[in-house]
């Protein structure tokens, strides 16, 4: 089984892609993990990522097909895989469309994980962490018995700075535009699947496993 899994901050991505890859026994690959492993090998096309991202550019797309293209090719890949944060364009859709086509695969599912942006900032901003032993609180989901200290160590708790609520809103403005364009292209494809991220996870899991096993077609 195929899929691309898209999600914003906050809705629990990493954790049910997690569960998807353990339970289809597929692995889950982020372009991120990819980059590093490639920089780590000192493979050809690694060194042509190092020197870019040392020089503070951007990686091309041509780079990261090239990864992709590699990367599922290994034989773990064989029964499937999640791709986690790619593609991020309509133009990396296409090319990974044609990449696929070159290598025998298809995209299955495209899995939208989907959760309103006001339960995303209440997620997020409400996290609170330990700054002495990182043991991590919600103010309003796992509130500290004390407002603002640690129940383990009784040090003061803090908020990220990327936690805060503008910042947070930010980075969902900039996510639903990345990925608006996205879930047209692959609702035109017949391949979004819309799932919701709000519940407990195990809800959600039901919800993404029922989707997979009945390949559903979104029609929304």
């Amino acid at each position: 089984m195929n899929i691309v899994f898209f999600g914003p901050p906050g809705a629990g991505k990493g954790t049910q892609a997690h569960f998807i890859a353990d339970t289809y026994g597929i692995p889950q690959i982020s372009t991120g993990d990819m980059l590093r492993s490639a920089v780590v090998s000192g493979s050809e096309i690694g060194l042509q990522a190092k020197s870019i991202m040392d020089s503070g550019g951007l990686v091309s797309d041509e780079i990261v097909l090239e990864l992709v293209r590699q990367r599922l090719l290994d034989s773990d890949c064989k029964n499937g895989f999640i791709l986690d944060g790619f593609p991020r364009t309509v133009a990396q859709a296409d090319s990974l469309i044609l990449l696929l086509k070159g290598i025998k695969k298809d995209i299955d599912h495209v899995i939208s994980l989907d959760v309103a942006d006001e339960e995303l900032i209440k997620r997020i901003s409400g996290r609170r962490t330990c700054s002495a032993c990182g043991r991590g609180f919600h103010v309003l989901y796992d509130p500290p018995v004390t407002a603002d200290v640690c129940n383990i160590c009784g040090s003061a708790l803090v908020q990220r700075g990327d936690d805060s609520e503008s910042v947070v809103i930010n980075r969902l403005s900039v996510y639903n535009q990345q990925t608006s364009p996205l879930k047209a292209y692959f609702k035109n494809k017949n391949l979004l699947r819309h799932v919701s991220g709000e519940g407990s996870i195990e809800s959600i899991r039901t919800s993404i496993i029922n989707v997979l096993n009945m390949g559903s077609i979104d029609h929304s």
